[in-house]
């Protein structure tokens, strides 16, 4: 019951605060602190004189050292936490700043009011901070639509995964998980730099991210006005895309919405061949944006009644299991 309850305060503690500015600004954010020790690692052990197989092997050790490090300072930490109700609190204060909900909210919505007012040039500059993709001819259509991909594909990385790990494995698995998904953001590209180094940091992200993906997309299309038609497309145009797990969460968006996401894009010099999601949706505007943001909203009220609902079946259980 305790990590259940945990990770449903953190969900709490993060929507209603998200990480303060002014803790920020004195503090920075634990997910940076890793971000460093990251980028320490890859600076010593990812030479480009050195042959490519030494490089999947020292990007593999590289991640190792990096979750073994994390996992065992969380466990440590746990090991002086009490029992009860003091330790259900201090653990989901712990976590609180491994989510991410109220901060994505945030940028979106950044993406969202000058996009309604008009501004083009604002909101591309808004939306460059939430995707790599060149922003810096997108329409209103590309622009929306890159912003609720975002949104999409993060909810599961910045919400529901996290939480997944954490009611399975405490902080420990949060941490974990969030070490992960920092190293492929960092090293996890299929370029010169990082295609063999940051292998194992690309893999290792798509195995944590298999179940959280498709509970997430399942979750939007079950609160889609035509579940049944969202799951179908979700189920067809999910693997279709080029990562293995994000196709989930933003098909059934797409479909939710009825809109038309992914399809080609231009990242520096080259434009892609994605296929799109929900071919058959219009294009996406402002005004989907905020829907989108609605059905967000909606699904992190689900997550908490799944959270909650866990925490009372265990309770229920131990009960039985002590009559």
């Amino acid at each position: 019951m305790s990590f259940f309850l945990s990770m449903l305060l953190a969900l709490c503690l993060d929507r209603l605060i998200g990480w303060p500015e002014p803790v920020y600004r004195r503090f920075s954010h634990p997910v940076v602190g890793i971000g460093h020790i990251i980028s320490a690692l890859a600076n010593r052990l990812n030479n480009p004189d050195w042959s490519a197989p030494v490089r999947y092997m020292t990007g593999f050790i590289s991640v190792s050292v990096l979750l073994c490090l994390l996992a065992a300072a969380c466990l440590s930490v746990m090991s002086f936490l009490p029992s009860g109700w003091a330790g259900i609190v201090l653990t989901a204060v712990l976590v609180w700043p491994f989510l991410a909900a109220k901060s994505l909210c945030s940028h979106v919505r950044a993406v969202e009011t000058p996009l309604h007012a008009g501004d083009l040039p604002a909101a591309r500059q808004a939306v460059a901070m939430i995707v790599g993709r060149n922003s810096v001819q997108l329409d209103t259509a590309g622009i929306s639509r890159a912003a609720i991909e975002s949104l999409a594909e993060n909810t599961s990385d910045g919400v529901t995964a996290p939480l997944f790990w954490g009611v399975l494995f405490g902080l420990p698995g949060v941490v974990v998980y969030k070490a992960i998904n920092t190293a492929d953001s960092m090293i996890g590209y299929r370029n010169k730099t990082y295609v063999a180094f940051g292998w194992a940091a690309a893999r290792l992200d798509d195995l944590v991210n298999l179940i959280p993906a498709r509970l997430t997309g399942f979750i939007y299309a079950l609160l889609a006005k035509q579940r049944c038609r969202a799951v179908q497309i979700m189920v067809a145009d999910a693997p279709r895309h080029r990562s293995p797990n994000a196709g989930w969460p933003e098909s059934a968006v797409a479909a939710a919405l009825d809109i038309r996401l992914s399809g080609p894009r231009h990242y520096e010099d080259t434009v892609t061949a994605d296929p799109w999601l929900n071919k058959t949706g219009r294009d996406p505007s402002a005004a989907d944006i905020s829907l989108a943001l609605r059905l967000y909203s909606r699904l992190l009220w689900v997550v908490s009644l799944l959270l909650l609902s866990g925490a009372v079946l265990v309770f229920l259980a131990g009960n039985g299991a002590g009559v």
